[in-house]
């Protein structure tokens, strides 16, 4: 059976970020959690390599053969055809209808696979020449550390022994690119346990991956994948945008090549619903956009430019994933904003950077510190492997360690967030329980009346019996309760006998089509085959029913109103509410939440027969129907149609008729993260609830300003002008005040002593040792305490103009804060600079600060200091001013 690629996005495996191979969607079959129809399969799967064990990004654009995102051909047999068919069916395609070259296919396979080399050498024919033996790191393949592996063999091609003379063998095995790898052909014939034990599986399995890049390169005779039409229109579009030429064989090819690689990522994993973030697979995305950002940068594009070649990425790609050409202009939007975003702070981090080499070499150093590397990264969104790159360039190394330090609390919730740690805890309970037989009868049934008990697990362990007050999991032989999936949350009810009742909390599925019940015991005790009634709570399921079918309505209409490339990422569908996520690259204006909710409402008023079908995955996108990119489907879906407006494949609960939605209304729509928006929403009575409670809060207002409801705006906007005019006041108030405060100063014009008193011109006092000679500089340095720091940032330039040639440095604190600023006149800004000053007091402070030459602020967390941050202030700019 030829199966879809599935998404980049993994579903129901939280040990890997991306899909990085083809056998990651048939994962639980080789692990036998899930069963299909067929034991055969092929497939071309869209494939991400950047993190973790299989991380190919260091390699891009260097070599010839190396990418973050490929394409992963493969076939598999799951306890079908085994060793020998693999390699006979593998030799067939690359000789017989691929047409390579049989001189220049090399194999290697495990040292101790006698059975594979004697395939290879007898059943092929191939000379044993041409046949190695590699170890383990090179040709034996492993799940985990516990798990299906075994031995694998690996068909090589040499694509010219110009590009580096020697043995082949040894030219394989250090991964030279004369040889391409063109397809790993994985025989999982054993089980290792938890003490690394070996035990032969009883039905072996075949899984194989090719990449497709590379099988196109041996195809079409080149010696560079990046030579192929899979690549080179992209290549010559950057060529024409830096106005370069290409190949020009110096170092600025392999900028091409990475930006090149890059832009096929960057596309594929938004059009999969990723967006840029700091965290998980958000950040690999942002990286990916910021590293070919730079690297264009370093070819001489100095502006945003990715987003403009992301269309000839979807017409290179187009007849395999004709869903781009509907997501490319999203897609652009969502590049350009990011690439805008880095642009900012590009070049103002860049000189940051070279500040800080410049300070370790000084120091003698090799290294920059990580410390330093994280306020790149915090401060100016430099991705880690961006500052290794430059220091690479100035031939420095970085501090790795101390930046993980920095950077752990905020990657902590990343890793958690995919790792499945949690998840992970007692699956072996299920793992023995995976061949239950167990039947959803949800759709049909409320209440299944006699459900054997099959099996109880309590604290992640086997259980005879639960007894009154404990809780734990039931696994019935039939149940109405639906699992949670699709973003629906689980059902809840009641499981009962004569002599037994328990209350079911959550409905989930901890393995594949493994359904379990959350329960707590409230009387008697429950034992494995008793016979129970198991009853849904009807009201919860309907209100569920009611938001997951709005779901699908609000999904419609936002495609109808803003456009094609909205897409769901996520939702969260409730009793009393859900939530959904859409992409999406601007927030939603009232005129169009308006016209969405009018258009759901429309639909609900129609009185629309909901419609279920069950049918292949194929069937059901060839009429239409929409896929959810997260989702994992399996061999048979159910799609639920509302009429010509929506058609979805879905296997959650639904109403039988819009009409029964009653009423629908948003309540929120806001940002999850770039280019991601959220609407939250209500169905029914907590709808009608909302409606009723908003007019009541008017009601409230509208007697609280005496006013009709029609004057009510206006009321408050009349509030608003007089609360702001109010503000005005007493702002000139304060800066009246601190004028007539602080802003009295002593214009010098001859050398004074210390401790002396003079007259203003406005004859008041003013004690000289605020105003100092410094190297020849006037330096007025005090306190200004009862201002803020808008109101303190406005008596420095007043100052400064009065001073009419100096520095004046101002400080107040602020509670627990201390705020202190400086100000430079325009002719001294060659002597001493206001940030580099900043820095140097706000350090006494506990602060840090920066700003321009002539003005500079910085924030502390020692008020108590500020006297003496003050005070230092002469002392530093002695040293300071040139």
């Amino acid at each position: 059976k030829i199966i879809k690629s599935s998404s980049l996005l993994p579903k129901d495996d939280p040990s890997i970020l991306f899909t990085n191979a083809g056998m990651n969607q048939f994962k639980n079959i080789f692990l036998g959690l899930e069963k299909r129809s067929y034991k055969r399969a092929a497939s071309v799967q869209k494939c991400l390599r950047v993190s973790g064990k299989h991380n190919d990004l260091e390699q891009v654009g260097k070599t010839n053969k190396h990418h973050t995102f490929f394409e992963m051909l493969g076939n598999f047999s799951f306890g079908d055809y085994f060793k020998e068919e693999a390699i006979e069916f593998a030799w067939e395609l690359i000789t017989e209808v691929f047409k390579l070259n049989k001189n220049d296919s090399y194999v290697s396979v495990y040292e101790k696979d006698d059975e594979a080399f004697k395939i290879w050498n007898e059943n092929i024919g191939l000379n044993s020449e041409k046949i190695f033996r590699f170890g383990k790191k090179d040709n034996y393949w492993a799940m985990g550390d516990t798990g299906p592996c075994g031995p694998c063999s690996e068909i090589h091609y040499d694509i010219g022994s110009e590009i580096e003379k020697g043995d082949p063998s040894s030219l394989i095995e250090k991964g030279s690119d004369r040889f391409l790898e063109l397809w790993n052909l994985v025989f999982m014939q054993y089980y290792q346990d938890d003490k690394g034990k070996l035990h032969p599986l009883p039905s072996p399995s075949i899984d194989t991956g090719m990449g497709l890049e590379r099988v196109v390169t041996a195809i079409l005779g080149k010696k560079n994948n990046f030579d192929t039409d899979l690549f080179f229109p992209l290549i010559e579009a950057i060529s024409n945008l830096s106005q370069r030429e290409y190949p020009s064989h110096d170092e600025e090819d392999i900028y091409v090549r990475i930006i090149a690689d890059h832009l096929r990522a960057l596309t594929f994993l938004i059009a999969d619903g990723i967006m840029p973030t700091n965290e998980g697979r958000g950040y690999v995305l942002r990286r990916l956009i910021r590293r070919a950002f730079r690297h264009g940068n370093l070819i001489g594009i100095q502006e945003p430019f990715l987003y403009k070649l992301i269309g000839v990425v979807s017409d290179i790609m187009k007849e395999s994933y004709p869903e781009l050409l509907t997501s490319t202009n999203y897609i652009s939007k969502v590049c350009q904003s990011e690439e805008s975003r880095f642009s900012l702070t590009l070049s103002s981090g860049l000189r940051t950077f070279n500040q800080y080499i410049e300070e370790a070499k000084k120091g003698g150093k090799t290294k920059l510190p990580g410390s330093k590397v994280f306020k790149l990264y915090d401060t100016y969104g430099f991705p880690l492997d961006l500052s290794k790159e430059l220091a690479e360039e100035k031939n420095m190394t970085i501090g790795e360690k101390s930046f993980y330090e920095e950077l752990e609390q905020q990657r902590l919730r990343a890793r958690l967030a995919w790792k499945g740690e949690a998840q992970q805890k007692g699956m072996k309970a299920y793992e023995e329980l995976k061949d239950l037989s167990l039947r959803y009868v949800g759709d049909e049934k409320e209440k299944v009346s006699e459900a054997k008990t099959i099996a109880l697990i309590k604290k992640d362990k086997k259980v005879q019996e639960l007894s009154k007050g404990e809780k734990g999991e039931v696994f019935l032989s039939q149940t109405p309760f639906y699992a949670e999936a699709g973003g629906q949350i689980g059902d809840s009810g009641i499981l009962k006998t004569p002599h037994f009742s328990a209350v079911v909390e959550d409905t989930y599925c901890p393995i594949p089509e493994l359904i379990a019940h959350k329960v707590e015991v409230i009387s008697g005790k429950i034992k494995v085959n008793d016979r129970v009634e198991a009853a849904i709570d009807v009201s919860r399921r309907k209100a569920i029913s009611s938001n997951h079918t709005a779901t699908h309505l609000l999904h419609a209409s936002l495609r109808q109103i803003l456009g094609d490339h909205v897409k769901q990422t996520g939702s969260l569908v409730s009793s009393s509410r859900f939530r959904f996520d859409f992409t999406h690259f601007a927030p939603l204006n009232n005129s169009e939440l308006k016209q969405i909710e009018q258009l759901v409402n429309e639909k609900i008023r129609e009185h629309i027969a909901v419609k279920t079908k069950i049918t292949t995955i194929e069937e059901g996108l060839k009429e239409g129907a929409v896929a959810i990119f997260e989702e994992k489907y399996g061999e048979r879906v159910r799609m639920v149609t509302i009429n010509d407006f929506s058609k979805e494949l879905c296997g959650g609960a639904h109403v039988h008729s819009t009409a029964q939605l009653g009423l629908f209304k948003i309540i929120s729509e806001s940002s999850v993260a770039a280019g991601m928006r959220r609407i939250e929403a209500l169905t029914g009575e907590e709808a009608l609830k909302h409606v009723q409670d908003t007019e009541e809060l008017l009601d409230e207002v509208q007697k609280a300003l005496n006013s009709s409801k029609k004057e009510v705006l206006t009321q408050i906007c009349k509030l608003k002008d007089s609360e702001r005019e109010k503000d005005k006041e007493n702002k000139q108030l304060r800066q009246k005040f601190a004028h007539l405060k602080y802003g009295k100063i002593e214009r010098e014009e001859q050398k004074i002593k210390d401790g002396e008193k003079i007259k203003a011109p406005d004859k008041t006092e003013v004690k000289v040792q605020e105003v100092r000679k410094v190297k020849g500089i006037s330096v007025l340095a005090r306190r200004a305490d009862g201002l803020n720091s808008s109101e303190l940032r406005g008596l420095a330039d007043s100052l400064k103009q009065k001073i009419g040639s100096g520095i004046v440095i101002l400080g107040t604190e602020s509670g627990e804060k201390v705020f202190i600023v400086a100000a430079v006149t325009k002719d001294l800004v060659e002597r001493v600079k206001a940030n580099e000053l900043i820095r140097e007091i706000a350090s006494i402070i506990g602060g840090g600060g920066g700003g321009r030459p002539d003005f500079a602020q910085a924030g502390g967390a020692k008020p108590k200091k500020l006297d003496q941050a003050l005070k230092k202030s002469y002392s530093i700019l002695e040293e300071m001013i040139k």
